[in-house]
């Protein structure tokens, strides 16, 4: 094959299908209880330098409690995917936890506004950065999923983007024309937040799936996190509502709220308000390391972060609201 041009970007994650076949191979399938709390999941499955994926589209059904857990444990030196990245990167980049990124979409919080924390780490040069498009992290993934070393893709092109990426442009054998091959992209570990899962970890959930079953097949080891704990029966009733295997995950945390202050559809809205204190404090360095400690550093689990922010009664407007936005009814039953 051709190779034509190549983009400057470096490339965090090894694309050898056969080294991750390798680890694939000793996984086990075997079907048991996986719960265990997030806290020892993030301890378990998350080492210093491993490279992270994180779950869900923007500030839709992210899993924030991961994210919580990841800075009150420390972790240092991460690898970081940035695809749809809004306030996950805000919450890693306030603790420092990565320091070499794959950016897409990152730093703007859509349209609430820009991080500040986020933007001044990736200005610090503490950070390592190679540039893609939120499709072609898809792609990266989609690559490491099929086994495959790279797919080629048509898009990025001519771009600066390109040029800042680690892609290459070759000619494809079959037409001659022009393509960019981009490398698979196997997280070490990676989150998603779900609605519902068993204890083995077959998961469901509801919405745009967007990456996130391309993010678990491709993952080394893969964390969820769900919104509820039911029975194998409740998932063995309607098999094909299960997006998720079991045989892909590696640990079951029921997180209630998981998302917050995020959006996760059908069962709580955004909470806006808290969600500009974040943008505001990032203003004020000081203020917003107190805002920090007492959210994050300072919190036991997630639930004394959801306590400290309004607690079950603001779940339960937030609940009310995305229904009526949706249409839906407004059972308080959260």
């Amino acid at each position: 094959m051709d190779i034509i041009e190549k983009g400057t970007g470096p490339i965090f994650s090894d694309p050898d299908p056969d080294k991750a076949r390798a680890f694939f191979r000793q996984k086990s399938r075997i079907k048991k209880d996986k719960t265990m709390s997030l806290s020892k999941a993030v301890e378990k499955f998350v080492k210093d330098g491993d490279y992270l994926g994180i779950g869900g589209f923007g500030a839709n059904r992210t899993p924030v409690a991961a994210c919580h857990e990841i800075l009150r444990q420390k972790k240092k030196n991460l690898g970081f995917a940035g695809h749809t990245a809004t306030h996950d990167m805000q919450i890693l980049s306030a603790g420092k936890a990565y320091n070499r990124i794959d950016v897409a979409y990152v730093v703007g919080l859509e349209a609430r506004g820009l991080s500040n924390c986020s933007r001044k780490y990736l200005e610090s040069g503490e950070v390592e950065v190679s540039e893609w498009t939120n499709y072609a992290l898809s792609v990266r993934l989609q690559a490491a999923a099929m086994g495959v070393p790279f797919l080629p893709m048509r898009s990025m092109l001519g771009t600066q983007t390109f040029e800042k990426s680690g892609a290459v442009a070759a000619k494809c054998p079959f037409t001659d024309k022009k393509m960019a091959l981009v490398p698979a992209l196997s997280p070490d570990v990676s989150f998603v937040h779900v609605h519902e899962a068993d204890m083995y970890g077959n998961a469901r959930f509801e919405g745009i799936a967007v990456a996130d079953l391309e993010l678990a097949n491709a993952s080394k080891h893969l964390v969820i996190t769900c919104e509820r704990l039911v029975s194998h029966e409740v998932i063995a009733r309607d098999p094909h509502r299960t997006q998720i295997p079991y045989f892909i995950v590696d640990a079951v945390c029921e997180v209630p709220y998981g998302g917050f202050p995020g959006t996760m559809p059908n069962e709580y809205f955004s909470d806006e308000d808290h969600l500009r204190e974040w943008l505001t404090k990032e203003k004020d360095p000081e203020a917003f390391e107190t805002f920090l400690q007492d959210n994050i550093y300072g919190c036991g689990n997630f639930q004394e972060y959801i306590d400290r922010n309004g607690g079950i009664g603001r779940m339960q407007e937030l609940r009310r609201k995305e229904f009526m936005i949706n249409g839906g009814d407004t059972n308080d039953n959260v």
